[in-house]
């Protein structure tokens, strides 16, 4: 993050170099927003809610709701919507949400009360929800930005919320969710072929409304997010990705948004999927260095057991995008996606802007290439880091070359 020193000696005056002051922008739309919200408000749900994971199992849910008039709600928490707008922009209207929080513990969800039920109702639904919210104290500005999911509004204790709306649950998320013998991985699997987007899916596992009854807990947002990516994308991969033929040339994608640059190459080979990110000197994480810290994360034809810890759900939510690709088009391939963070991306907006910079890139048409070689000199031109830095840090480039002298060595016996 923006080191903070640097934020105390400037006070908004600019000195990291960026044109607007991303703390300031956020602060003054949420004492906006904070000054109209009295103890108790009429206001519109998207629906959305945020489960913390600090001190779990002991969590607090907060349905997000806003006390401004808006014609399309299901905007402020529908990350698939939010692709091309500026920065300020998603500040902005995620500023305009308040969260408020009533404290539960995880297992609750299996034998849920009625203020869970209420909120789990919330989250089931489609589509916004009228909502009366009653607070034990007014709202307290709280700047929160993170990885995983997008900015985070003004917070407040909830005491109570009633839905004044009739919440319009799809049919197929109803007979999910009282099918209380399905597992819960199942259970994603089939609302994402029905064609509910990620985002909503996420929502009910955190709410804890998917799985075996007894076992439902409510899951933090942060980890709702990665175990949806990952389980629909490993899905798709074993099931309808590895049985296919793969495609026949080398293909660059390439899409920038956000001061994220991404460059995706799909290789004519098995499924493999390598993710390298490079935060530039001078972005959130680099403010000082003058080096480039290259992170790499990688797996091969028979997949990964263990967590992408390194680059944690940036990685799963990429996995998807690129799964997600290759089942449309009835192919198999490997993939490396080169990920470089300018100096411009101010403030960590959540990975969802991974998943859509990477779908977005995906439905361009490619460069394509006859080799890997070919490939990574035109990179060369278009990456801010010497591709020798990536090439040295490269799992999967090292292990092509090496199957291309297996095939020569194969050749001349």
């Amino acid at each position: 993050m923006i080191d903070a020193k640097l934020c105390v000696r400037c006070k908004g005056k600019l000195l990291c170099g960026l044109s607007y002051c991303p703390i300031l922008r956020k602060y003054e739309n949420q004492l906006r927003i904070v000054k109209k919200v009295s103890a108790s408000f009429f206001g519109i749900s998207p629906p959305g809610l945020f489960v913390s994971w600090h001190n779990y199992p002991k969590v607090t849910v907060a349905p997000l709701s806003t006390s401004e008039r808006v014609s399309n709600a299901k905007l402020l928490d529908m990350p698939e919507l939010w692709y091309g707008m500026p920065e300020h922009k998603i500040i902005e209207f995620r500023s305009s949400l308040l969260m408020s929080g009533k404290k539960f513990d995880a297992s609750d969800a299996s034998n849920p009360s009625y203020d869970l039920l209420t909120i789990q109702e919330l989250a089931m639904s489609f589509s916004q929800v009228d909502v009366e919210v009653e607070l034990l104290k007014k709202p307290k500005l709280k700047l929160s930005f993170s990885d995983f999911v997008g900015p985070l509004g003004p917070k407040a204790p909830l005491k109570n919320i009633e839905l004044e709306s009739n919440p319009k649950v799809p049919r197929k998320v109803d007979y999910i969710v009282s099918d209380t013998d399905v597992k819960a991985n199942t259970a994603m699997l089939e609302l994402y072929q029905a064609g509910f987007p990620v985002s909503f899916i996420h929502k009910l596992l955190s709410a804890g409304t998917l799985g075996i009854e007894r076992n439902r807990k409510l899951v933090p947002t942060r980890w709702a997010i990665t175990a949806v990516d990952a389980n629909i994308s490993k899905e798709l991969i074993e099931e309808r990705i590895k049985a296919n033929e793969t495609i026949d040339k080398f293909e660059l994608y390439h899409s920038k948004y956000l001061e994220n640059d991404f460059w995706i190459v799909l290789i004519p080979s098995v499924w493999a999927f390598e993710q390298l990110e490079c935060w530039l000197p001078g972005s959130i994480w680099t403010k000082k260095e003058k080096r480039y810290h290259i992170i790499q994360n990688a797996e091969f034809l028979h997949g990964r057991n263990d967590y992408a810890v390194i680059e944690d759900g940036a990685y799963f939510a990429a996995r998807l995008a690129v799964a997600e690709h290759l089942v449309k088009r009835r192919k198999q391939a490997a993939c490396i996606f080169f990920r470089e963070i300018w100096p411009g991306y101010a403030v960590p907006l959540g990975v969802w802007q991974v998943r859509e910079n990477v779908r977005h890139a995906l439905k361009n048409k490619p460069i394509c290439f006859e080799t890997l070689s070919e490939t990574l000199n035109f990179l060369k031109k278009k990456l801010a880091v010497p591709i020798e830095e990536y090439v040295k840090k490269s799992k999967l480039i090292d292990w092509l070359k090496h199957q291309k002298k297996l095939s020569e060595f194969n050749q001349s016996a």
